[in-house]
């Protein structure tokens, strides 16, 4: 049996880190989103009009992807189904 390092929500929608494991991963996806975000939208520093619009539409699609790999890996990794609940 493999350990869950999320536990759905009392009330509402989705699941909440119960494991140092679950906490991990909710950091590794904020540093990514922080190494996405750094070099092609908050570092204009070569560009003084701002980023490129390939470079907005580029960290959208990848913010996107890394946001529902990320989503489909808690699902995964959580105790229980996520559905909607209205406490217990």
């Amino acid at each position: 049996m493999s350990q869950y390092w999320f536990k759905p929500h009392a009330y509402g929608y989705g699941a909440t880190p119960c494991s140092w494991q679950g906490w991990a991963a909710i950091a590794g996806y904020l540093v990514a989103m922080l190494a996405l975000t750094l070099p092609l939208i908050a570092w204009p520093v070569d560009m003084p009009a701002g980023p490129r619009a390939w470079q907005v539409a580029t960290w959208f699609i990848t913010v996107g992807l890394l946001t529902l790999a990320f989503i489909q890996f808690t699902r995964a990794k959580t105790d229980g189904q996520w559905r909607w609940r209205w406490g217990k």
